[in-house]
């Protein structure tokens, strides 16, 4: 059996610093030779200390600054725009192979084609001329339900 690194020293010196809000790497640190923030976390937990630490003073803001209240997720009135109808299909100017940055990246032929061609214009938003990225890049019909949606609230 080894020894255990913790001493009564140790472990009163760990309770006060635990309830001064330090936190595990602190304590570990301040106790050093041999003492892990896991072996602080393990020692608090096993001690009981983890439930006695004042969760105000944990996530309570400095002093001086004001809580924000979180304001209601309003519905934003975007006007419904239809995309314009793709271009007409013409064989693309650049290949997989030669296409380069700033070009754009829309496939014209059917994918898998052994020799897939791109649309090669210049690119104003994304990787895609301006008639793919309309088609390519929609607005959200409701914003505020797609947030809504993403913070699990429906």
């Amino acid at each position: 059996m080894t020894a255990s690194g913790w001493t009564e020293d140790r472990i009163d010196r760990l309770k006060t610093l635990w309830r001064e809000g330090k936190t595990a790497d602190q304590v570990a640190r301040d106790l050093g030779h041999g003492i892990s923030r896991s072996a602080v976390l393990g020692k608090v937990n096993r001690l009981g200390l983890s439930n006695s630490r004042s969760r105000r003073s944990v996530l309570a803001p400095p002093a001086g600054v004001k809580a924000v209240k979180a304001r209601p997720i309003r519905a934003l009135d975007i006007p419904s725009v239809a995309p314009p109808p793709p271009p007409a299909a013409q064989p693309g100017l650049a290949t997989l192979l030669s296409v380069r940055r700033f070009q754009c990246r829309w496939p014209m032929d059917a994918p898998g084609a052994p020799d897939l061609s791109v649309c090669g214009r210049p690119v104003e938003r994304g990787a895609f001329c301006g008639p793919h990225a309309h088609v390519a890049y929609r607005p959200a019909r409701d914003p505020a339900r797609g947030l809504e949606r993403l913070a699990r609230l429906d």
